[in-house]
């Protein structure tokens, strides 16, 4: 008989695993784009949305699909996943700023935990 295989072979990596299910959670067929920008949000909390399709080399569509998907509105008629907030900023009404929502505060913070055990 041949057993199924399940052994942990590394286990510094497996806090990584235990992010990106945790994140699946959310939406099981969530892109890694998506993801980059929710982390780049959250490392960069009061962001323009410019400044993070420029770091993630993302146009101004794929940043605008990214964002409404973390946001309250996906598109597709779908609801957004609550985690950022997009506004526009005042002092340049063409631009729109991404902040965390408490909600992306608080899976933030239980990311965090599961990496570093804050």
């Amino acid at each position: 008989m041949d057993p199924l295989r399940n052994q942990l072979t590394d286990p510094s990596l497996e806090p990584l695993l235990e992010v990106i299910n945790n994140l699946r959670q959310l939406d099981r067929e969530m892109p890694a784009q998506v993801l980059a920008t929710l982390f780049y949000v959250a490392t960069h909390d009061d962001c323009h949305k410019q400044a993070m399709e420029e770091a993630l080399e993302f146009t101004a569509a794929s940043g605008s699909r990214n964002t409404d998907w973390l946001s309250d509105k996906h598109r597709l008629g779908k609801p957004g996943l609550g985690l950022i907030i997009k506004t526009v900023d005042p002092s340049n009404r063409r631009r729109q700023t991404l902040k965390l929502t408490t909600k992306g505060h608080q899976l933030m913070s239980q990311l965090r935990g599961i990496l570093y055990g804050d």
